[in-house]
């Protein structure tokens, strides 16, 4: 029998609110574990869920007791105590009040935490999946074998967004082969655009004109009438041929590439300005010998700016550690030489920084 009706009101009002809590808990766990599998249980997105959790699993224990307690005093006989229960009514009411408003809440946090999942999926793939795919197009793991070279490239992205070095390899004829090395100014996806650009019609001019001279500054033409004279581009573009024994080279503006030849080792110094840096820049090539065993070392500025302080890494050094052992393994020269600007260097390499090696045998 039913001895005070007012407690056990106030029993149902509990239970009501309890369930409110239980279910906006449900939610907030489901949320915290999806957290927890996305970023670790010690992050801060789970942290604060469980946190929000451990409220609500408060709330729902504290109405099922007063729910029990309520109804269990409205069946039992005694003093008038379920005066002070009427107290109970208020946060009952608001709890009822504002359920919906509740379960809304735990409902946007859910899809906040979708959506921030889908954010951070997002910025993942621009900051991972897109620089490795352009890199792959820009400065590839593989190059093509090519019978008569050995033929050997390393590859470092530097800090920060995108870049634009690149390097290529390829036949131009029966007996000829191309090696292209070049550096596009800035970082970001421009940069990179305007290397892809460079990279793949650089491929057309090479196979039209013989002389590399003439190539680039076809190529310069086709960059400068494009209208954006900030895209500056350095690069250097090297034909072998076989038949004559001979490279042929021509630079816009690029670092200096070293080739050990006769006991000695010879720079290719720029033989024309950065591309797009004067519209009428005239450019010509200059010829070497090739004999078996001769070895060409090509590398973007990100190698050579390498810094300790004040101090540069240099074009010199590159030439002494070719000199110091011009037999030894390409690969092993390439990442040798990467190696020996990381040592060099203060702080980790700023610029992205491409090496490519070319040995006739």
């Amino acid at each position: 029998m039913v001895n005070r009706p007012v407690l056990l009101i106030v029993a149902f009002a509990c239970l009501a609110a309890g369930v409110v809590w239980a279910r906006s808990a449900f939610r907030l766990q489901r949320t915290w574990r999806r957290i927890s599998q996305s970023e670790g249980s010690s992050g801060p997105g789970a942290q604060g869920a469980h946190l929000a959790f451990r409220k609500e699993i408060h709330n729902v224990v504290l109405y099922a007791l007063l729910a029990t307690v309520s109804a269990v005093s409205s069946l039992t006989k005694g003093s008038a105590v379920h005066l002070v229960f009427l107290v109970l009514l208020l946060p009952v009411g608001v709890s009822i009040r504002y359920g919906r408003r509740i379960l809304s809440e735990a409902r946007l946090a859910e899809q906040r935490w979708l959506l921030e999942r889908r954010a951070q999926e997002v910025l993942n793939q621009n900051a991972q999946f897109t620089p490795m795919r352009w890199a792959a197009r820009l400065a590839p793991d593989e190059l093509p074998a090519i019978q008569g070279f050995e033929i050997a490239h390393v590859y470092e992205p530097g800090t920060g967004a995108l870049a634009g070095d690149f390097y290529d390899l390829y036949p131009t004829g029966t007996s000829r082969l191309a090696a292209v090395i070049g550096d596009v100014a800035g970082h970001g996806i421009e940069p990179s655009i305007t290397a892809f650009q460079v990279k793949y019609l650089l491929r057309v001019f090479l196979r039209q004109y013989r002389d590399p001279a003439q190539a680039i500054e076809e190529l310069n033409l086709v960059l400068s009438a494009q209208g954006r004279p900030e895209d500056f581009v350095s690069l250097c573009a090297v034909v072998f041929d076989q038949t004559a024994g001979t490279l042929r080279f021509a630079s816009a503006g690029h670092p200096p590439a070293w080739v050990w030849h006769d006991h000695e080792v010879r720079p290719l110094r720029a033989t024309g300005p950065l591309l797009t840096l004067d519209p009428k820049g005239s450019y010509f090539s200059r010829e070497l010998p090739l004999d078996p065993g001769d070895v060409l070392m090509m590398y973007t500025d990100g190698l050579t700016e390498a810094r300790a302080g004040g101090q540069l890494f240099g074009e010199e050094r590159v030439a002494q550690f070719l000199r110091r052992d011009p037999g030894d393994d390409l690969m092993v020269l390439c990442k040798g030489l990467l190696e020996a600007a990381r040592d060099f260097a203060s702080a980790p390499l700023a610029d992205d920084v491409a090496i490519l090696a070319v040995r006739r045998i």
